[in-house]
């Protein structure tokens, strides 16, 4: 391999590992935004698809991945040490399993999607908490049931699973609180996000 191509695949390498890298303050939704500002178009785009608030899309990524693009389930053990697997197939941003994945893109006709690509995740969170409220009655606002209809299944949240997981309930009031937080930070800066959005070329 000649240094010109070796110089061009390292380079390319490195673009690709600091597009999929998490922002650097998780904590604040306008710094997300200003860090990966097509984040913010993706996230606009199925909020205005679905109805699925951005703060909402953004407070579930962060307790499913911590934006980690290729987070994968932990792993599972063989009588409590020998490591056997995973607990699940959820993977990606947001934590999908394969057959909830396929159900998507079955329903939605992305066949193209992938749980590591913000934009494809971004518009399952908006489907899935649209066919939420369809569903379940669920205002796409209310983060703490759309999280427990999100970790549990739409027939989990009817048998109510989750009143027999008291840490369950316990992160969704987190999930909560970070959403109303992430909210309260895009307000400041949503005009300023906004503008850049207008101009993003489609």
């Amino acid at each position: 391999m000649s240094y010109l191509r070796l110089i061009l695949l390292s380079m390319s390498m490195l673009l690709v590992a600091c597009s999929t890298a998490p922002p650097h303050n998780l904590n604040d939704g306008c710094s997300i935004f200003r860090e990966k500002d097509d984040w913010y178009i993706y996230a606009k785009d199925a909020q205005d698809k679905w109805g699925v608030p951005v703060h909402v899309q953004l407070a579930i990524i962060w307790q499913e991945s911590r934006f980690q693009a290729q987070a994968k389930a932990p792993k599972d053990a063989l009588l409590g040490f020998i490591p056997w697997g995973r607990k699940s197939s959820a993977y990606g941003y947001a934590q999908v399993k394969d057959s909830t994945w396929d159900w998507y893109m079955d329903k939605t006709g992305n066949s193209g999607a992938d749980r590591d690509d913000f934009e494809a995740v971004t518009d399952f969170i908006g489907w899935y908490g649209n066919y939420t409220h369809k569903t379940l009655g669920i205002s796409k606002w209310d983060t703490y049931n759309q999280y427990l209809a999100y970790h549990e299944g739409h027939g989990g949240y009817k048998r109510k699973t989750y009143n027999n997981k008291k840490w369950l309930t316990a992160v969704a009031r987190k999930v909560e609180w970070r959403a109303m937080r992430y909210r309260k930070q895009i307000s400041q800066c949503e005009s300023e996000l906004d503008s850049s959005w207008s101009l993003w070329p489609f």
